[in-house]
């Protein structure tokens, strides 16, 4: 009786793995690229499948938030919500989740290491999704989208640090960066991907908004499938005494043919050891409560770098991202056009988001992260006060709605796009490569508790804010961008091209102004210097002194 062949899928998934397990140099980085990106999607496309669904008859019906009406071929079934205080709490529990997933998966992290703690946080996803799509109340909603908001606060905890810890210093920002390109464009596929179901049939169906929920399944069944064969960072390798593993996997990232005596590999080894015996020197307490108040951490300052990181994610929900996406749809809808065509414009308005995060991935190391925020805050600032201008003009001169109208949304699309090149990212990279190699997990966490407050308090107070004080709510966001301004200026140190074990010594200084922060690191660089002259200088001396001579004569 003859065998039954084997699928040729198989065959072509094990030469893939293979190729994951052995691949070394530029091959071994953008194979980390893409899985990273896997999971930095999934995120995106997490956070952007609530919106469609908010627009789903089926999904209103189910959770009992509102009604819908029908108004003609043309527009089809338009929602209207009765209950806006149980949609937003639907949408921002998810952000409860995501702050007690990244809280969870930064303790994991530094204990059991990057990749087991992905692997945890998938799970995680999977079930949350699952609850997702398949609920039929608001209660089964919560409980599901709470599940899901864990196993994201766990993957978009510990996958940046993952990539930043096996990333050059040249390439850090930009390699953190491209993954959130990959979010945006998470959000824009779960846009159009329920845009184009609302056309199935009358639009009321079911699978409006549980295929969508559904859909995310599969990126992350994907992310499970590649972790495991990924090599697990060198830097929390040799935090846990594993050193000989370490060095290997540093060669294959430093070198084309994971030459362990690259000289590369010797000195970026090196510092890696050096720092540890640092830390381990400077700290005893590895807590989130020690760390946020810096008890027992020495000269390392954790308890400051807590908070530049949660607050530089605060202040990125606060610049107005949120604000903006949610009352675009009005500025559409004022200027004349129809709930479709609004939907449309949203849906570009997003796509051009997505693009213009390709310039953040081109300037973040170039131009640094203090530039990049700078520039950001002006555009942002300017863009949502004009854009607020104009909304009032298109209310107080309807009779010019297409002028006024028009205006307005070019500036919500010139703050998104401002905002995707630069806020974006930015944040989000700090985080990962500010915090000491013995908390790095647990510190990236505090960053994303940080963006969590942020994101899920504006999820409740949008709504309110718009309906109280309508378009003034964009001067509130304005004003915000430009007090970024000299906050970034005054307490955040650059980091771009600087070693991840660097740092360290660049917050060593007592003060937390950038400017004392910089001296401090100065000082150190040149006593750094001077101790290498020094030993060069010897190794001459043992030479015969008649070379000797010769290479000083040269």
């Amino acid at each position: 009786m003859g065998t039954k062949p084997s699928s040729p899928a198989l065959p072509q998934l094990l030469i893939s793995m293979n190729f994951l397990k052995s691949a070394s140099g530029s091959r071994l980085y953008y194979s980390v690229n893409f899985v990273a990106g896997l999971a930095i999607f999934f995120f995106g496309y997490d956070q952007g499948i609530m919106g469609g669904a908010n627009t789903s008859p089926d999904y209103i019906r189910v959770m009992k938030l509102g009604y819908s009406t029908y108004e003609g071929p043309a527009e089809g079934y338009v929602v209207t919500i009765t209950a806006p205080t149980k949609q937003g709490g639907i949408v921002s529990i998810y952000y409860l989740g995501t702050l007690l997933g990244a809280l969870m998966g930064g303790a994991f992290g530094d204990r059991i290491g990057r990749i087991k703690t992905m692997m945890i946080g998938s799970f995680w996803v999977l079930l949350g999704a699952s609850l997702q799509c398949s609920a039929q109340n608001v209660s089964w909603m919560l409980c599901a989208r709470i599940i899901n908001g864990i196993g994201s606060g766990f993957l978009c905890g510990i996958v940046p640090v993952w990539s930043a810890e096996v990333s050059s210093p040249k390439s850090r920002g930009a390699m953190i960066a491209s993954e959130f390109t990959l979010n945006i464009f998470g959000v824009v596929v779960a846009y159009w991907l329920e845009f184009g179901l609302s056309f199935i049939g009358d639009g009321t169906g079911s699978i409006r908004w549980r295929f969508p929920i559904a859909f995310q399944i599969l990126p992350i069944l994907f992310f499970m499938v590649c972790v495991p064969v990924m090599p697990e960072s060198p830097r929390w390798l040799i935090k846990t005494g594993r050193s000989e593993e370490a060095r290997l996997i540093l060669a294959r990232f430093r070198s084309k043919d994971g030459n362990v005596n690259d000289p590369r590999v010797i000195a970026e080894y090196d510092e890696i050891i050096q720092s540890v015996q640092l830390e381990k020197a400077n700290a005893a307490g590895n807590s989130y409560f020690s760390m946020f108040f810096g008890l027992h951490d020495g000269d390392l300052h954790v308890a400051r770098r807590v908070q530049l990181s949660m607050w530089l994610q605060i202040l990125q929900e606060w610049s107005g991202i949120a604000a903006i996406i949610f009352y675009a749809p009005t500025i559409f809808s004022n200027a004349g056009y129809g709930a479709r065509k609004s939907q449309w414009l949203s849906g570009l308005n997003y796509t051009t988001y997505t693009m213009c995060t390709l310039f953040g991935v081109v300037a973040i190391d170039r131009l640094g992260r203090r530039i990049g925020l700078w520039w950001g805050a002006v555009g942002q600032g300017t863009s949502l006060i004009l854009a607020a201008v104009f909304s009032k003009l298109l209310q107080d001169h309807p009779e010019d709605a297409s002028r006024y109208g028009g205006a307005a949304a070019l500036f919500v699309f010139a703050y998104t796009a401002t905002f995707g090149a630069t806020w974006l990212a930015i944040p989000w990279v700090y985080q990962t490569e500010t915090f000491p190699l013995y908390v790095r997990a647990k510190g990236n966490a505090w960053g994303v508790v940080g963006w969590s407050i942020g994101n899920g308090s504006l999820t409740l107070l949008n709504p309110i804010m718009f309906t109280h004080i309508a378009e003034n709510t964009l001067y509130v966001f304005g004003v915000v961008n430009f007090l970024t301004i000299p906050l970034v200026w005054a307490f955040y140190p650059e980091t771009a091209n600087r070693t991840l074990e660097e740092m360290d010594h660049l917050f060593m200084s007592k003060s937390p102004f950038v400017w004392d922060e910089e001296a401090y690191f100065k000082d150190w660089k040149e006593t750094v210097r001077e101790a290498q002259d020094d030993v060069r200088s010897g190794e001459e001396g043992k030479l015969d002194p008649e070379v000797s001579a010769i290479q000083r004569s040269s």
